[in-house]
């Protein structure tokens, strides 16, 4: 006998309340091994992989890709225990005690019991660890069965068990949300216009997360499209060729009906006002990154009474200095250092000049906290949005050490692999908005932090050096600031240190 266990989306850390299905990684009928990866899911801050706690048949799934479910709503059930020996060859029938429940004589041993109690052992535990599930026991080996051979049966505890049984007839099934393990058949989905490929079973290959919420704004049923790419996947321009055959037949649909409801000899101007009609205005969900980020901002414009201050600044000699620096050859020679990397740097000796900057308001105690260590966060531009990967310890790096872990963690957000312990727990933020041909912004500081270094685009400028009109280098610093932690004095300061050391680079030796 094997019993059927529910599977709820975990508490993934960090506060998260809801997840979006983005890819199933197993079917209806696998046999799964505990810690399997199941699912991928994206959250406000990354996109993941949700591992199994129990090894056994996947027996339903709840969900769509591109559904959004809370966290410990259900996402799959899975069979532990099921027997895996060879299947009868005639149908089951009830015996006198027990073999309603698929009960067998007791006697030797064989290789299907030892399997369904090698199927039971593995249940025991998981080795990642998921709020509210144990934790260390072997993996089990992926197989899979074909659905059609679980019969489900409530137990009289409400748990359901797992028989083997021939069934009378094929029956194509899908869970229904809310009852989970409740076969019905399954629905078949509608084409999208102007795709004539079949649909698939398997899993859509579709890689990009961007993709994925194209084809659900424009209602695109991906498994009727052919992709275009490498082994059938697809890519963003089969989504938006979908797009364009869908609003070409919807145009023809209008026009047609539009013809047909016109009256006989009707005058062009007759028919003006419905062809003139307002299009209906596009609703797009604030979820995902985009929420997270909705609901971050919005927090620090109401919390935080912040203020903003800036400086124009020569970076001719701190280019110079990153030219040199890359330039090296020999024993000093290293990976190159990028500008970001080098105004890390500058910010990390800033805040141990005016470590005001780097604290955090406790507004139930009343309370301003300075912290400790400095965990720079910078702002990367992704397909998913606006994330703040955080730099651990950056007070503890040098120029170099920092720029190689802004490229790996830089790299991780481009392909949607950062975890939320990478873009939580910052103290600062530098914001490089100079990436988008911008002189000059004033930032909404990243709550809970207290302050912000936004930097503009290095461009030559008129500028007088040494007494004399000269085309130098020029950037704008922004710094905003929690007024609550400091006054303009401390703020000016930090800001003006911070050009100090881009005009002067020689200045950071002192702190070096």
């Amino acid at each position: 006998m094997a019993q059927v266990l529910e599977f709820k989306l975990p508490d993934l850390g960090e506060g998260l309340t809801e997840a979006e299905i983005v890819r199933w990684l197993v079917e209806v009928g696998d046999v799964v091994a505990i810690d399997q990866p199941v699912v991928e899911v994206e959250t406000a801050k990354a996109m993941v992989e949700v591992p199994c706690p129990y090894g056994g048949v996947v027996t339903a799934r709840f969900g769509e890709e591109g559904t959004e479910l809370p966290v410990g709503a259900p996402l799959l059930t899975v069979a532990v225990g099921a027997p895996e020996g060879p299947e009868t060859s005639g149908p089951v029938t009830p015996g006198p005690s027990g073999a309603r429940n698929g009960s067998a004589p007791s006697g030797p041993s064989s290789p299907s019991s030892s399997s369904g109690s090698s199927a039971t052992e593995s249940s025991g535990g998981s080795g990642n660890v998921l709020v509210g599930y144990g934790t260390g026991a072997p993996a089990a080996r992926r197989r899979r069965i074909r659905p059609d051979r679980l019969d489900r049966t409530p137990t009289r505890s409400g748990a359901l068990t797992v028989e083997a049984a021939v069934p009378e007839a094929p029956v194509s099934e899908a869970p229904v949300s809310g009852a989970p393990g409740v076969p019905v058949p399954a629905a078949s989905s509608t084409a999208a216009p102007g795709s004539a490929a079949p649909v698939s079973d398997g899993p859509v290959p579709v890689v990009s997360p961007l993709v994925r919420r194209l084809a659900r704004q424009h209602d695109i049923e991906l498994r009727r499209l052919t992709g275009s790419g490498p082994d059938g996947l697809i890519l963003r321009a089969d989504v938006d060729r979908a797009i364009r055959q869908a609003e070409e037949a919807e145009a023809a649909k209008t026009r047609t009906a539009r013809a047909a409801a016109a009256p006989t000899g009707a005058s062009p101007a007759a028919a003006s006002p419905a062809a003139s009609a307002a299009p209906a205005a596009e609703r797009i969900p604030l979820r995902g990154v985009r929420g997270a980020v909705a609901d971050k901002l919005s927090r620090s414009r109401t919390e935080i009474p912040d203020a903003t201050c800036w400086v124009d600044a020569d970076a001719t000699e701190l280019m110079a200095v990153r030219a040199a620096m890359n330039a090296a050859t020999g024993p000093s020679a290293g990976p190159k250092v990028s500008v970001l990397a080098l105004l890390a740097r500058i910010c990390t000796a800033a805040l141990a000049r005016f470590p005001e900057l780097n604290s955090t308001v406790d507004t139930e105690a009343r309370e301003i906290v300075r912290l400790p260590g400095v965990h720079l966060g910078f702002a990367a531009q992704t397909e998913r949005g606006l994330v703040v990967p955080v730099v651990r310890d950056a007070h503890t790096r040098n120029a170099e050490s920092i720029g190689a872990e802004i490229a790996r963690l830089t790299e991780l957000a481009r392909t949607g692999k950062l975890s939320p312990a990478q873009l939580t727990g910052g103290t600062f933020t530098l914001n490089n908005y100079g990436v988008f041909g911008v002189d000059g912004s004033t930032p909404i500081i990243n709550h809970p932090e207290a302050a912000m270094l936004g930097v503009g685009r290095i461009m030559p400028k008129p500028w007088v050096h040494q007494g004399e009109l000269a085309v130098r280098q020029v950037v704008q610093l922004s710094l905003t600031f929690d007024h609550r932690v400091c006054d303009g004095g401390t703020a000016g300061g930090f800001l003006r240190y911070v050009a100090d050391c881009v005009e002067q680079p020689a200045v950071l030796l002192r702190t070096l």
